[in-house]
């Protein structure tokens, strides 16, 4: 069973995650702080665009992280043997490549590894869009694809 930790404010990524897990695979723990998860082997950190607390980050043992672009900082304090990240900029892993009212355009600007072992390739996806906030829509997107899946079509 998959171990995942979601750092976040309040903005319902934690459920969202529960949801993409296949049924029986994972065990998802949502905190405010990273401190919370300190001792917790985790496959997968799942890191909100509003997440706080970036001095506990030393303390987590991840092996794969999922976290907001232009966080050099954070990148280099968090002990994670694979960084995923997302944003607006195009170094990041994911970005929205486009974004109209019912749909968004997410594009994998580099191959990345699955927590199921399958190598997700450089692509473009265009998936329905629910009007929630770009990042969060975008980390959604991200852990979808970590976790073998794609969000809702």
């Amino acid at each position: 069973m998959w171990q995942i930790g979601v750092w976040e404010r309040s903005e319902g990524l934690a459920e969202g995650v529960t949801d993409l897990a296949p049924e029986g695979t994972a065990l998802v723990r949502a905190c405010r702080h990273p401190a919370l998860l300190a001792g917790v082997k985790l496959d997968l950190l799942v890191v909100s665009p509003g997440a706080m607390g970036w001095a506990g980050a030393p303390a987590l043992c991840c092996h794969t992280a999922l976290l907001p672009g232009g966080l050099s900082a954070l990148t280099r304090a968090l002990p994670a043997e694979t960084v995923v990240s997302y944003g607006s900029a195009s170094r990041n892993t994911l970005t929205l490549s486009s974004l109209e009212e019912h749909r968004a355009a997410v594009a994998v600007q580099r191959e990345f590894i699955a927590l199921d072992g399958r190598a997700v390739e450089r692509q473009e996806l265009v998936l329905p869009y629910d009007g929630s906030p770009p990042e969060l829509f975008l980390v959604l997107a991200g852990a979808a694809l970590l976790l073998g899946r794609l969000p809702e079509e």
